[in-house]
């Protein structure tokens, strides 16, 4: 009698959280390192800089590598250095308020939508309503009634952000619901709350959670742009839009001024978007 022996086929990996997984490629790795340097940068700015951001000295337009300031000095006698630093602070502050801020705002308004028809009507109007005005011109607006400051620039890039998110989800939604697993919790006697938030919304999440980094960066830009014109944070306290704003002047002189918050910018841009893109690259598998 012979026996036949058969290998036993190995268990099934489990596949790893799209997020985690998104977070352990190159591209996420190195995002990660990039915008956790920034950071870091920002969180340490006290401890890392040598005066503070508006501390004056006499040297103004001070060559990097002059003893006491790394980077130089601006056309006031501020340390770049801490000047930088404490904006990178400022930045962020900003942006990790409006964006979830604005992100918030916009899935609550993609919830209303899918509740009535008549609510969708509203809601589509509302975001075509501000989608109508360019970002320059709703950074003025906002400037006008409040006047320069960090509250402006936050509700500029919420408003800014709530049509992006609002209509995410509202699109997520409207594919989810047509999906068998829906129609089938329908007929099994769910009801509509539990199906939109037992089912619908963690399936809809997914291209939420990519939206948030690439709206960062979006943040970033607006930031320094209403800093730039002047219509952002008050001086002299510092943003990076503000210390490159106050170099133009001097870029032929003093080239040093610019390259500070120029390079950070680039920096933070880079990590925020290819953390969005292993997101999405990893969430649409």
């Amino acid at each position: 009698m012979t026996t036949t022996l058969t290998k036993a086929a190995p268990p099934r990996a489990r596949r790893r959280h799209p997020y985690r997984a998104a977070l352990t490629t190159a591209r996420g790795r190195t995002g990660l390192a990039l915008v956790g340097l920034v950071v870091l940068a920002g969180l340490l700015a006290p401890l890392l800089a040598g005066y503070g951001p508006t501390d004056q000295s006499g040297l103004a337009l001070a060559p990097p590598g002059t003893p006491g300031h790394p980077l130089g000095t601006d056309d006031l006698g501020r340390d770049l250095l801490a000047r930088l630093l404490h904006g990178i602070r400022a930045d962020l502050g900003i942006i990790v308020v409006a964006v979830p801020l604005g992100a918030v705002l916009g899935c609550l308004l993609a919830l209303a939508a899918a509740a009535h028809p008549i609510a969708d009507t509203v809601v589509q109007r509302t975001f075509d309503l501000i989608l109508a005005f360019p970002g320059l011109i709703l950074a003025l607006a906002v400037t006008a009634v409040l006047g320069p400051g960090r509250l402006p620039v936050i509700l500029v890039v919420a408003l800014a952000e709530i049509p992006v998110f609002g209509r995410l989800l509202r699109t997520g939604i409207l594919v989810q619901r047509g999906r068998e697993y829906v129609t089938a919790a329908r007929v099994g006697g769910t009801s509509r709350g539990r199906i939109l938030t037992r089912h619908i919304l963690p399936n809809a999440a997914d291209p939420l959670v990519v939206q948030i980094a690439v709206s960062l960066t979006v943040a970033v830009f607006i930031e320094g742009a209403m800093s730039f014109l002047g219509v952002g944070v008050r001086p002299p306290e510092p943003t990076l839009g503000a210390v490159l704003s106050q170099s133009m002047p001097y870029l032929a002189q003093a080239p040093h001024f610019a390259a500070g918050p120029l390079v950070t910018v680039t920096v933070l841009v880079l990590g925020l978007s290819l953390t969005a893109e292993a997101l999405n690259r990893e969430i649409r598998r």
